[in-house]
């Protein structure tokens, strides 16, 4: 069986972070493995606090993994200090990890800042060129390309500077966009639209860990980028579309929902 390994902070109502990780990387059939960057408190209408794994617990955590169940794919999401990061860098180079997908997880889906600002360069110096590809939502996007992002134009002349600044692919998601779902893929063998339709689903929390763990679990399986990114936008669009309705403000996705 393949394997994959989520490197991210927790969730504790489910519906993203590591927990979201977990259930989306099973139902797309791989074997999930965990090293939690932090604990959250939070729920669907906000966060409420953060406490970080200390920088040897979590190397601890990594060596753990690979020591024993060595993983196929490794996605990143949530890390919220320079010192984390320096971690999983050094850990991953030493590892040799493979098919790694980075969420460059910034803002939360209700707004809430999740990274420190120092966090920013070390993640875009340390992180992203390791990376298979990386995720950045369209805020995130303004955040690493210093642009403004308005339309499909703008998203991807942001995917092209910021994929050439830093030398991984990257997939601009357009989950944030007014008028539909499309993402653009920046490589260096492709520039690319996988289209999607827009649902009309006001419970979108732990979209991008959703879809970035998707993604892993396909190249864990051995599909290569285009397929991986097509395949998990099939699955996440089926989670969206069973329109789940849980929590008082931006619900989960229904992750099992190809067992009903």
């Amino acid at each position: 069986m393949k394997t994959a390994l989520s490197i991210a902070g927790s969730d504790s109502c489910g519906g993203a972070g590591i927990q979201a990780d977990i259930k989306t990387m099973t139902m797309n059939g791989v074997y999930a493995m965990s090293a939690v960057t932090a604990l959250t408190a939070q729920n669907t209408t906000g966060v409420r606090g953060i406490q970080e794994s200390s920088p040897e617990f979590l190397r601890e955590q990594i060596d753990a993994v690979f020591e024993d169940i060595y993983p196929d794919a490794v996605k990143i999401g949530m890390v919220s200090s320079a010192e984390l990061i320096g971690v999983i860098a050094e850990r991953l180079r030493y590892y040799k990890a493979e098919n790694i997908v980075v969420d460059p997880v910034m803002v939360a889906t209700s707004g809430a800042s999740l990274i420190k600002s120092e966090a920013v360069r070390a993640l875009t110096e340390e992180l992203f060129p390791l990376a298979t590809v990386i995720t950045p939502n369209i805020p995130e996007a303004e955040i690493l390309s210093e642009m403004p992002v308005s339309d499909k134009t703008d998203m991807m002349e942001a995917a092209k500077k910021i994929h050439e600044k830093y030398g991984c692919a990257v997939l601009l998601k357009g989950g944030h966009s007014t008028s539909d779902a499309s993402d653009f893929l920046a490589a260096d063998d492709r520039c690319e639209w996988f289209e999607g339709k827009r649902i009309d689903n006001a419970n979108t929390h732990g979209t991008g860990c959703t879809l970035s763990s998707a993604i892993a679990s396909n190249l864990a399986k051995g599909f290569e980028l285009g397929e991986s990114v097509k395949r998990a936008k099939e699955y996440i669009s089926g989670a969206l579309a069973v329109m789940l309705d849980l929590g008082k403000g931006s619900g989960p996705l229904q992750h099992n929902y190809i067992l009903f």
